[in-house]
């Protein structure tokens, strides 16, 4: 035993010293190839960029972005995408992925600072190396330029404020996060956890009075309500349908009735809260793995419901375990984590999941989020009140609610 915490504890020390300029040259050289890779395949920075560039340019030219049923945001969006309408042809194309691997960037830089990891640690470059080369969504996102990414970016951030007991800013982040694309909505519930009501108040008015100004300048100012939707609860879009990981639109697919596989997603859902409230029940208040790991259990809940859900929604939470892989018993730490994140390594093709033309791919993508899920609400349900040992490494934040020790 003794062995093996000492072999733990050299491994720990290896990842916190200082990354080698080598390391940092070749992330480097990693995130720009993907940069550029993408600026020469795409004239508009990417397909799901294309698409709210399509609604910004529709409603300049007077009609309804809303027209477009994959148009699925609130009217706030609209007017945050006129300025890359704006933009060259030449320079978009390349802005946009470089603004969705910016946007990645501070998040796992937010992710850190979350959990004490130091920002220049071999495992803050070696885990964002990994993220780019060994999780699939993540060359997805940037190739999509899919605003997923503002959530991915918004809410380590967030927790980071709440870490720090300023509730009412991670309050106002979530909200503007919410204003480009409500996928930040079930974060709410942790307001309610903590009972903090006037973060939860302005989280709810920012994307509330955004999106009521803008709606004003739209031809059809509900189109969001009767239009968009409708459209998700249907979720009967053929080419949607193809790309979609909850239980709700894979069962089906495999021969389960829509109302069974509905009621399953469901329930799933709801004990995925449940965990949630059991972790922020059970943890120890200043540890950052009660924020981490109970915001993490409430949006994998509500991916499981949500119509629809995609492979790139789950770099929402999995940067954030990733960064808190040095707490005690961390998801990160088990097993269930890394069958989980098989499906999702780049360039191996399973049998009868990537033919015909990657239309099975939902599949894998439903068990890496099912398995992910489970991972998650176990270790939420299991951990108990966890109090750090103080080190000589451990540091002080100055806030309403301290911070725990460093992870590395």
């Amino acid at each position: 035993m003794k062995r093996v915490d000492s072999g733990r504890f050299e491994v720990l020390c290896w990842l916190e010293r200082p990354a080698s300029r080598a390391m940092w040259c070749a992330l480097a050289v990693v995130l720009a190839a993907g940069v550029v890779r993408v600026g020469l395949q795409s004239s508009d920075g990417g397909m799901d960029n294309a698409i709210v560039i399509k609604a910004a340019r529709t409603w300049l030219d007077g009609g309804s972005p809303y027209d477009d049923p994959h148009f699925l945001y609130l009217p706030s969006a609209v007017l945050a995408a006129v300025p890359e309408v704006l933009l060259p042809a030449w320079l978009l194309r390349f802005a946009a992925p470089a603004f969705v691997t910016g946007a990645l960037l501070a998040g796992w830089v937010c992710a850190l600072r979350l959990y004490g990891v130091g920002l220049r640690s071999r495992y803050a470059a070696g885990g964002l190396l990994a993220l780019a080369l060994g999780f699939a969504p993540f060359g997805h996102l940037i190739v999509l330029a899919n605003w997923t990414v503002v959530a991915a970016a918004v809410l380590p951030a967030a927790l980071l404020l709440a870490h720090r007991g300023r509730w009412t800013a991670a309050g106002a982040v979530i909200g503007a996060a919410i204003a480009f694309k409500p996928l930040l909505v079930p974060v709410l519930l942790l307001f309610l956890f903590a009972r903090r009501w006037r973060a939860l108040t302005v989280a709810a008015l920012v994307p509330a009075a955004a999106s009521g100004l803008a709606a004003l300048a739209m031809p059809d100012p509900a189109g969001f309500f009767t239009r968009t939707l409708p459209f998700l609860f249907k979720g009967d879009d053929s080419f949607v349908r193809l790309y979609e990981a909850s239980p709700a639109a894979v069962l089906p697919r495999v021969g389960v009735p829509q109302g069974a596989a509905s009621l399953f997603a469901l329930t799933c859902a709801a004990a995925g809260v449940w965990c949630a409230w059991r972790r922020w029940g059970r943890g120890d208040v200043t540890s950052p793995a009660r924020l981490g790991e109970s915001a993490v259990m409430v949006m994998l809940a509500a991916f499981l419901v949500s119509r629809p859900s995609y492979d790139h929604y789950l770099l929402v939470v999995v940067p954030l375990l990733l960064a808190g892989a040095g707490q005690e018993g961390a998801p990160v730490r088990t097993a269930g984590f890394w069958v989980a994140m098989v499906p999702q390594v780049p360039g191996f093709g399973w049998p009868f999941l990537e033919a015909p033309a990657g239309v099975r791919r939902a599949f894998k993508d439903a068990f890496t989020l099912c398995v992910l899920a489970v991972t998650v609400g176990l270790c939420c349900v299991r951990r108990g009140s966890v109090v750090l040992p103080h080190t000589r490494r451990a540091r002080t934040l100055e806030s309403a609610e301290p911070a725990g020790d460093r992870a590395f």
